[in-house]
């Protein structure tokens, strides 16, 4: 089964799922990174900005970007990041599943989503990537046609995990503790 990204331990190379933690807080506790609303620094310089749901519309509209004029129906991220550096959108969409349910088949929804998203996006001219997060749930072997697909279509997945280094995002030296 081809996996698209095999996760890991170290929380100063990427951003760990499993206590659901959010993307601001987890950078907000990394040397270097400063989280001002949703503007994202790394050592004093802003490197992204993050936009959870209707933030995303809210943004546009500040862009002067009506989403009715590109979409039919809003689309609500788990999380929109912003990286100025490949001025490219990630849309950051977590998938959790423990019992047979729903989720599995909006896995299957990435292509429609993406392609959405890069209408949504177009008069912005940037690049958009769609990332699930799943958990280990999915590992099991009857998703690996559905994990195939969301490879064949562009988009990505990682388990339990989310690279920094993938997004482009700068690689914090080590997470501050608090004293």
């Amino acid at each position: 089964m081809k996996r698209g990204g095999i996760g890991g331990g170290n929380t100063q190379t990427g951003l760990r799922f499993e206590g659901k933690v959010d993307l601001l807080t987890f950078l907000s506790t990394c040397d270097g990174y400063a989280v001002e609303g949703n503007v994202i620094y790394f050592q004093g310089k802003e490197v992204a900005r993050s936009f959870r749901k209707h933030a995303l519309y809210r943004w546009l509209n500040e862009q002067g970007i009506d989403w009715r004029q590109h979409l039919s129906k809003k689309l609500l991220p788990d999380d929109a990041i912003y990286v100025l550096r490949n001025n490219t959108m990630f849309i950051i969409e977590v998938k959790y599943q423990e019992v047979e349910g729903s989720v599995d088949e909006k896995l299957q929804t990435c292509d429609f989503k993406r392609k959405q998203y890069l209408k949504l996006l177009s008069p912005l001219n940037m690049e958009v990537e769609y990332i699930y997060v799943l958990n280990d749930w999915f590992r099991q072997p009857k998703y690996k046609d559905v994990l195939d697909y969301i490879i064949s279509v562009n988009c990505k997945y990682y388990f339990n995990y989310l690279p920094l280094e993938k997004i482009g995002l700068p690689l914090p030296s080590a997470p501050r503790t608090e004293q």
